[in-house]
C-alpha cells in the first residue's frame, strides 16, 4: 500500500476534528461558565490526546494497524474481542454522525431526514471507494471548505452585535460537575484511540505523522468544543444550522455541513473495515467499510440519536483500560504477546479496569474517570509482572 505523507495525515485529522458531534457536545459545557468550561475542555483534551499519541506511536513503531497492536498485549484471540468491540463502536459512531449531519442539514433545507442520510451515506461510500491514500486533492479542497465552518461560527458567536449575556445551566437545566465535563472532553480523543494506528502505521514518517495528527486533532477539537459552548452561552442557540443561516451562508452552509460530516464519518467506516480484517482474513476492508456505512445510514434513519453522553462513557470504559495495558506492555515492560492465543493475565486486568471505570463514574474527581482508571490499570500491570514473572513475551 502507498504510504501517506505527514501533510496527508494532518489533513485527515483536521477533517476528523471539524465535527458536529464535537460542537454539540461542547454545548453541554455552558453550565460551568466560561472559565471552568475552558479549563475542563483543555484539561480533558490534554489527557485524551496524550493517550491518543501513545496509541499512535505504538502503531507507528511496529507498522501494525490499531487492532493488530492490541494483539501484542492480549494475544490473537484476545485481540479479536477488542476488534469486535471496535467494529461495534464504529458502527455506532457512523450512525450517530450521519444522524447529526442529516439533522443539521435538514435545518437549512428540509427534504426529510432520510433523504439527507442517504446523500451523506452515498458521499461516504464515494470516499471509501477512492481510498485513504488516493484522496489527495479531494481532501485538500474539502479541508479548505471545512475551514470556513469554524471561522463563520466564531464570527457569529463571539463577534456578533447580537450576543447575549453568558447563561448558567445547560438546555436541560442541570449543572454538570467539573469532573464530568473533563471526562466528556477526554471522551472524543479517547474514541479515536482504536483508530489512529490504522493511519500512523501507513505513514512515510510514522513518529512525525503521529505527533502532527494528534496536535492538529487536539487543537481543532478544542476549537469545536469552545464553539459549541459559546453558542449555548452567548447566543442561546444550540442548532448550528440556524446559526449558519443567520450568518447568511445559505447553500454554502449546507455544503459545509455535509462535507464536515463526510470527512469525519469516513474515518469511522474505514477503520471499521480495517478492524474487521483482524476478525477474519476473508473479510475485505473496503467492502466491510461500505457495509458499515449502509448499516449506519439505516440506523440514522430508523433510530433517534440525540443524546450520546452514555455512548461516550461506554467507549471510555472499554478502551481506556485497553490502551493502559498496551502502554504498560509496550513502553514499560516491553512485552509482546502477539504470537500467543490469548493473554489471560491482561484480559483479567482489563476487566478490572473496565469495572473500575464504571465505579468511578459515581465518584466526582477533578480529572474525570479516565486518568485514575488508567493509572490503576498500569499499576496492576506492573504488579502482575512482578508477581507472575514467568508470563513473559
Amino acid at each position: 500500500m502507498k504510504k501517506t505523507s505527514t501533510l496527508q495525515n494532518g489533513l485527515i485529522w483536521f477533517g476528523a476534528g471539524v465535527s458536529l458531534a464535537e460542537i454539540l457536545t461542547g454545548t453541554s459545557f455552558a453550565s460551568l461558565g466560561l472559565s471552568q468550561g475552558l479549563a475542563a475542555i483543555f484539561l480533558g483534551h490534554i489527557i485524551g490526546c496524550a493517550m491518543m499519541l501513545l496509541a499512535g506511536l505504538i502503531g507507528g513503531r511496529t507498522g501494525r494497524t490499531a487492532m493488530e497492536t492490541v494483539k501484542m498485549s492480549f494475544g490473537q484471540r484476545g485481540g479479536l474481542l477488542f476488534a469486535l468491540l471496535n467494529v461495534l463502536q464504529l458502527v455506532g459512531w457512523t450512525a450517530i454522525m450521519i444522524y447529526d449531519g442529516a439533522l443539521a442539514v435538514g435545518g437549512i433545507f428540509d427534504a426529510g431526514r432520510w433523504v439527507w442520510c442517504l446523500v451523506i451515506g452515498a458521499l461516504i461510500v464515494l470516499w471509501i471507494a477512492v481510498g485513504i491514500t488516493d484522496l489527495g486533492w479531494i481532501n485538500k479542497i474539502t479541508i479548505a471548505v471545512l475551514f470556513i465552518l469554524p471561522l463563520v461560527l466564531c464570527k457569529v458567536i463571539f463577534f456578533s452585535d447580537n450576543v447575549m449575556p453568558a447563561v448558567a445551566g445547560d438546555a436541560s437545566g442541570e449543572a454538570m460537575t467539573f469532573g464530568a465535563a473533563v471526562e466528556l472532553a477526554v471522551a472524543m480523543p479517547l474514541s479515536w484511540l482504536p483508530l489512529i494506528s490504522d493511519y500512523t502505521s501507513q505513514a512515510q514518517k510514522p513518529a512525525r505523522a503521529t505527533w502532527v495528527s494528534v496536535i492538529v486533532y487536539g487543537l481543532v477539537s478544542c476549537w469545536m468544543y469552545i464553539i459549541g459552548m459559546g453558542a449555548a452561552m452567548f447566543t442561546g442557540e444550540y442548532d448550528i444550522a440556524v446559526i449558519m443561516v443567520k450568518a447568511g451562508l445559505g447553500v454554502a452552509a449546507l455544503v459545509i455541513l455535509v462535507f464536515s460530516t463526510v470527512t469525519t464519518t469516513f474515518l469511522d467506516a474505514w477503520s471499521a473495515g480495517i478492524s474487521a480484517e483482524s476478525l477474519s482474513r476473508r473479510l475485505d476492508g473496503k467492502k466491510t467499510a461500505i457495509a458499515v456505512t449502509l448499516v449506519g445510514v439505516a440506523g440514522a434513519i430508523l433510530f433517534p440519536m440525540d443524546d450520546i453522553t452514555g455512548f461516550l462513557y461506554l467507549i471510555g470504559s472499554v478502551f481506556a483500560p485497553m490502551i493502559a495495558v498496551q502502554i504498560a506492555d509496550h513502553f514499560i515492560l516491553h512485552r509482546d504477546r502477539f504470537d500467543v492465543p490469548a493473554d489471560g493475565r491482561n484480559l483479567v486486568i482489563w476487566l478490572i479496569g473496565f469495572a473500575a471505570y464504571r465505579w468511578l463514574m459515581g465518584v466526582d474527581t477533578p480529572v474525570g474517570y479516565t486518568l485514575p482508571d488508567m493509572v490503576l490499570t498500569v499499576v496492576l500491570c506492573l504488579l502482575a509482572d512482578k508477581l507472575l514473572p514467568n508470563n513473559q513475551g
